[in-house]
């Protein structure tokens, strides 16, 4: 197959390179490479370790707990791989937290070349030659491997032709800066649950009208502080001041 002219190059480096491969083996993200949409390379950084006991950290200058991963093989794996000029990511805890439109703005690179980051964190003079830093949370997790996945599944998904329906990533909760609406299939009645009615008549103009309400009714209950930035309409903002009149 031709290669699209869209496509995407991505290469991860972890310690945990048998993780991030059982993961790209699956659902989307397999079919996105076998259609050569993207082109994942996953690096173990161990193999790039100088000494005979593949050493790839340290304990830090200073004292303190832990250990940290060491310069030398990350430098060598982006030396050996013709790393430098992919938009190289660290994934840490300190970095800005991925949202939609950093998956989204990440989608159109040709690019990307992930850290994953391990142990108590990485030498900063390896911090000091990433593009930017991300984060996938404000929580603790036992290695960026796991982190590499979320944002590759985040990136990949925007990029065009990878998604079966086009309009499936437009309708994506946050895609437009709200969640998404409520999702209902057959059957019609399931343990005397029903599906509302307006969803049943097949007028295109009343659903999506049903739609965006609900789209509003749940940011404005789940995630209020996101229609602070949201691109609301005159009528948005109507229909968001009656909701709030009846809760």
């Amino acid at each position: 197959m031709q290669k699209l002219l869209n496509g995407m190059k991505i290469d991860v480096l972890t310690l945990f390179p048998e993780v991030v491969h059982a993961y790209l083996k699956e659902s989307i993200i397999r079919r996105a490479a076998e259609r050569e949409i993207v082109e994942i390379n996953v690096h173990n950084i161990r193999d790039y370790s100088s000494d005979k006991h593949k050493t790839v950290d340290d304990s830090p200058y200073g004292g303190g707990p832990g250990m940290v991963l060491k310069p030398e093989p990350i430098f060598e794996a982006f030396d050996k791989n013709d790393l430098w000029d992919g938009r190289k990511i660290f994934l840490s805890p300190q970095g800005n937290s991925l949202n939609h439109n950093m998956a989204a703005r990440l989608s159109a690179e040709k690019h990307i070349v992930i850290l994953c980051g391990h142990y108590e964190g990485v030498d900063q003079r390896v911090c000091d030659k990433m593009d930017e830093e991300i984060s996938i949370g404000d929580y603790v997790i036992s290695n960026g491997a796991v982190a590499s996945m979320v944002l590759i599944d985040a990136v990949v998904r925007q990029i065009p032709e990878v998604l079966g329906n086009s309009e499936s990533v437009g309708k994506d909760s946050f895609a437009n800066g709200l969640l998404e609406y409520p999702q209902y299939t057959r059957p019609a009645e399931f343990r005397g649950e029903k599906v509302p009615e307006i969803l049943l008549g097949g007028n295109h103009e009343k659903i999506e009208g049903w739609r965006r309400t609900q789209s509003l009714k749940k940011t404005l209950l789940r995630r209020p502080e996101l229609l602070e930035i949201a691109n609301l309409s005159c009528e948005d903002k109507l229909i968001i001041k009656k909701i709030k009149q009846t809760i």
